[in-house]
Order: structure tokens, then C-alpha cells, then sequence
């Protein structure tokens, strides 16, 4: 079943904002937003080649990579540090280390937010709310400030965790209910929303009637935003347990796909002129931070909490018909590939390559290729696989044929 076709009179994608290589992924979620890497021609081992390792400390970052580096953030000795590490070979080129706190309520704590690649500037956003631009090739610090103590925006229980997102001459952040704007060229602040609480949501870019607009998962909605001026065009009430909307919307056509966990569940909205309309709405698909995959017009994911029993799923887009659940995976996260098929890290370090198929759940190979706990989201660029567990072990794979 294909994906909802567009409609003629309305535009609605997902911007890639960064000029990048071909198989770079410079920016969370990728170039498209939407967890797909554009590579194919990639095969898992039983014992995948390892081709370097880095230890970067505590924290729950991904990875972006850009012209053969690679990022990430860690937690040690009370301050967080930004790595930027050679894509072949894992050598250090620079860091960035700032105070900081564990902020270990509820769990470990360290770093959340992934940082954000784009025309040779590093940016990067802490829990804290400190905002960083630094230049890709050397780590030197253009500017900083902090945009929590700015806005006195409220810190939410487990601190910004959103990447900033790139639009034209803006950096977006999910700070504020329904989010703030900053030059990206100086840091200066061009609009900012209440100071309610955030959620935890990287902000999603549509083009929507020919505007740009972003997508903010506050602690009880999602909101789109006038990219330029921070006007709110709508508002969808997504109440949620803790105020977690953590995993990222996902546009498919005219409509966005919206999933959380502590048993809140998922739903399809109808995107048009005015409000969005929702499609239909069920449990058949609780996303907890880690978001899903949409192919094919169906959903892939992982149904349920950390601490409770989670399943991997898939659900037809169009109804939210449940296809399949498979129990051994267990809590995960996955990336896809743009062949149809899905690389799953759970918890425990496997990393699984699935058929994304709406048959039936079909595992084609498992390596265990990291220990501890898995939480973050892997990345395929380029041939090479990258994970990490939450103690900060890095691990590159080849995963060239």
C-alpha cells in the first residue's frame, strides 16, 4: 500500500536543510527527517567488522555525520563534552566540554540532545538549555549563550532534549511551549513562545500552503509554528503522562503520523487549511522517545515503555490496523534503509536487520555488538554503522558487502 498521494492545492514536506553529500547524515533523523538512510548496498554479519571504538561519556545522544566527521555528546567529571571524531578511523579531531550537571533524577542522566550539522557550523543545544555554535572543522566556539536562563523558559523533568533545527538564516528550538527562534549566524533571540514546559521533540518542518512552518511537541500538544515569526497556526491537544512527547511527528502526504508511550498511544492527523482533523486514533503503537519509520504506507516501531514488556510492530498507516507484533525485540530503536529494510539496536546491544514487510516479521541476521544499555538511535552513512550504549562505548561497523 502506497502513502497517502499529495494533495494538488496543498504542499506539505519535510526540509532537508543541509547541503550535504550524498550519504552524509548531517542532521537528526537524516537529511529527509524521516530515520531513512540512502544507503543499499549494506549486509550484517553475524560478526560485523568492527572498524573503531571511542568511549565519549554518560549520555542518550545519536550520531550525525558530515564530510567524514562524526558527532556526538557524553557526560563526565561534572561537564558535558561535544566529540567530533574522524568518520574512518574514530580519532579524536576536537571536543568541546562545558560544567554541567548529571541531572540524574529518574535515571543515569548525561547528555540527551543530538547535535546538528550545517554549511561547515556545529549547533548544539544542552539539557540546560546552554546554545552553542561552533565551527565544524575546528571546534572553535563562534558563539554561546543560554537560552533557558534568557527566556526563563521552565526545564522539564528530564531537560531539553530536542536538536535545533536548521531553517533559512534560524536556528528552531524546542524551548517554550511552543518553542523559540535564534539567529543562527549570532544567537540573538527573534521570537520565543510561553514559558510552559517543552516537550522533548526535535522541531519538524512542513511546508504547509507555501509557508514554512515547524512542528513543536509541547507537554500537552503539538503546535505549528510560523518558522519566521513564531505565530502558532494550530494546535493539536496531545495530553500525555509526565508531559513526554518525545518521539518526533512523521509526515506522510497530508498527514501527520504522532506516537507516545506511558500508554498514551498513536494517531493519524488530517492536515488541510485549518485545524488538523484526526483520522483515527488507538494503542496499537506507544512510542516512548525513540520515534518510528514510515514505509510504504505502513508504521514500524516499538510499542511500549523501557520498563515494561515492548514489542517491535507494524501498523498500517491509513486505519492503524495493527500487521504484526514480534515480543523478542523488546524495547529498541531503528533506523531503515532506503532498500526496505530496517537495522533494530535493543536495549541489550543486538542489532537486528528486519524486512520491512507488512506480511509478517522476517528477521534476516542478529550480531551482538554492543553491552549496557541501548537507548540511542543507530546511525548508517556511508557503509558504516555507528552506536552507542548510555556509558558512552562508541562503536563504527562496516557494513559494506
Amino acid at each position: 500500500m502506497k502513502a497517502t498521494p499529495f494533495l494538488p492545492s496543498l504542499l506539505f514536506i519535510a526540509s532537508a536543510t543541509t547541503a550535504a553529500f550524498a550519504a552524509d547524515w548531517p542532521v537528526w533523523r537524516g537529511p529527509a527527517r524521516d530515520g531513512i538512510s540512502a544507503e543499499k548496498d549494506w549486509q550484517l554479519k553475524a560478526d560485523p567488522k568492527v572498524l573503531w571504538e571511542a568511549e565519549v561519556g554518560l549520555g542518550f545522544s545519536s550520531f550525525v555525520v558530515s564530510q567524514e566527521r562524526v558527532l556526538t555528546t557524553g557526560h563526565a567529571d561534572e561537564q558535558d563534552t561535544l566529540f567530533c571524531l574522524d568518520a574512518k578511523t574514530g580519532k579524536q579531531l576536537w571536543k568541546h566540554s562545558y560544567p554541567a550537571d548529571l541531572g540524574d533524577k529518574y535515571y543515569e542522566g548525561g547528555t540527551s540532545a543530538t547535535p546538528t550539522f550545517d554549511d561547515g557550523k556545529v549547533y548544539h543545544l544542552s539539557r540546560w538549555g546552554d546554545l552553542f555554535c561552533l565551527d565544524a572543522a575546528t571546534g572553535k566556539v563562534l558563539w554561546e549563550k543560554n537560552v533557558q536562563k534568557e527566556t526563563e523558559a521552565n526545564i522539564p523533568d528530564w531537560g531539553f532534549a530536542g536538536a535545533p533545527l536548521v531553517q533559512d538564516e534560524l536556528l528552531i528550538l524546542n524551548v517554550g511551549k511552543a518553542g523559540m527562534a535564534v539567529e543562527k549566524a549570532t544567537g540573538k533571540t527573534v521570537w520565543k513562545s510561553e514559558v510552559d514546559n517543552a516537550g522533548y521533540s526535535t522541531p519538524y518542518p512542513i511546508t504547509q500552503n507555501g509557508k514554512k512552518l515547524a512542528v513543536i511537541g509541547s507537554g500537552d500538544s503539538y503546535i505549528a509554528v510560523d518558522v519566521k515569526t513564531g505565530a502558532q497556526l494550530w494546535s493539536f491537544k496531545w495530553n500525555t503522562r509526565y508531559g513526554v512527547n518525545a518521539a518526533d511527528p512523521i509526515l506522510a502526504g497530508d498527514t501527520l503520523f504522532i506516537s507516545t508511550g506511558y500508554n498514551k498511544g498513536c494517531a493519524l492527523l488530517k492536515l488541510g487549511a485549518g485545524e488538523p482533523e484526526k483520522v483515527w486514533e488507538n494503542k496499537a503503537l506507544k512510542n516512548m522517545f525513540n520515534s518510528s519509520i514510515v514505509l510504504e504506507g505502513h508504521v514500524y516501531g516499538i510499542d511500549g515503555d523501557h520498563n515494561s514488556r515492548c514489542a517491535m510492530k507494524c501498523v498500517r498507516l491509513s486505519d492503524g490496523q495493527e500487521m504484526w507484533a514480534e515480543k523478542d525485540v523488546g524495547f529498541a530503536s531503528l533506523t531503515a534503509s532506503a532498500d526496505g529494510r530496517l537495522l533494530v539496536l535493543t536495549s541489550k546491544g543486538e542489532l537486528i536487520e528486519v524486512k520491512a514487510s507488512p506480511e509478517k516479521y522476517t528477521e534476516n541476521s542478529r550480531a551482538q555488538i554492543l553491552n549496557g544499555k541501548c537507548w540511542s538511535t543507530p546511525v548508517l552513512a556511508d557503509g558504516q554503522l555507528y552506536a552507542r550504549n548510555s556509558e558512552g562505548h562508541v562503536v563504527c561497523l562496516a557494513l559494506g558487502k
